[in-house]
């Protein structure tokens, strides 16, 4: 494992990047989630969901995990990601990496793709998006991270689903900036989830990879003695970016999935 760790960093400093495929309750990142309580998701029938706890090996060879994603292997996009918030301003990578342990490879360090016939069965890869039109967009973003470690973990497609250049690169960036705004006024962490909606009815990448119909977040975080929560959705059509109630976001979701994101944030 560690010869492999070396090999990498001598490649490029973007490989630090890995991720764990761990039990059905995120047993080793729970502190990514409020209270410790992952979102209450009923998948579709038919679809099936997998929790990875992203995590790198930092400069001292030690396992950091630094958030958390619950991946459809059907859908071949992340259903979320859940994180607490940070605004370091760090720059970006533009290596991309795969899960290994999503098509049942035992090797938890990412790399910009793999070296089994089997990988890519479960989860999308570079070549899906190659000439679709689509971004890479992330579900934990770059600007919400809070050093150079935990942004490097963002560049994984298990945390990446099809988005709409101009909604990405506009409205739902305009967005991510209003919420570093607003989170930076909590008093101590801020808990966000991220999360999408498929499009079952426009045409996959390359035939496997369903393209997102929706970006939604829900944020909760302390201000003035209480927990407040806030939700956000968009379609992804660079159409405007709506703000809901915890509740709210949930209605609006259930024509799709059903999911209750926080436990005790109204």
């Amino acid at each position: 494992m560690k010869y492999l760790v070396v090999l990498l960093l001598l490649s490029s400093v973007c490989f630090f990047t890995l991720s764990e495929v761990v039990d059905n309750n995120f047993s080793k990142c729970k502190e990514f989630f409020l209270n410790n309580a992952p979102p209450d998701f009923i998948p579709p029938a038919g679809v099936s969901v997998k929790p990875i706890c992203q995590c790198v090996w930092d400069y001292n060879d030690q396992q950091i995990y630094l958030y958390a994603t619950l991946y459809s292997t059907t859908w071949k996009i992340p259903v979320y990601s859940a994180y607490v918030f940070g605004s370091a301003n760090v720059g970006r990578c533009d290596v991309w990496y795969i899960e290994p342990q999503l098509d049942g490879v035992p090797e938890p360090c990412m790399g910009p793709r793999g070296y089994s016939r089997r990988i890519g069965c479960n989860q999308a890869l570079n070549r899906d998006y190659e000439n679709s039109g689509y971004d890479k967009g992330h579900l934990y973003p770059v600007l919400h991270t809070y050093n150079h470690l935990s942004m490097l973990a963002t560049s994984t497609l298990t945390n990446a689903a099809p988005q709409d250049s101009d909604f990405n690169q506009k409205a739902w960036l305009e967005h991510e900036k209003a919420v570093i705004t607003d989170l930076q006024s909590c008093v101590g962490p801020a808990y966000v989830v991220t999360g999408v909606v498929p499009d079952m009815q426009a045409p996959k990448l390359k035939n496997r990879v369903y393209v997102s119909k929706y970006y939604w977040r829900a944020t909760c975080c302390l201000k003035n003695n209480q927990y407040i929560g806030k939700g956000y959705i968009g379609p992804d059509n660079n159409g405007q970016v709506q703000e809901l109630t915890i509740q709210e976001l949930e209605n609006e979701l259930s024509g799709f999935y059903q999911i209750h994101i926080f436990s005790n944030c109204k």
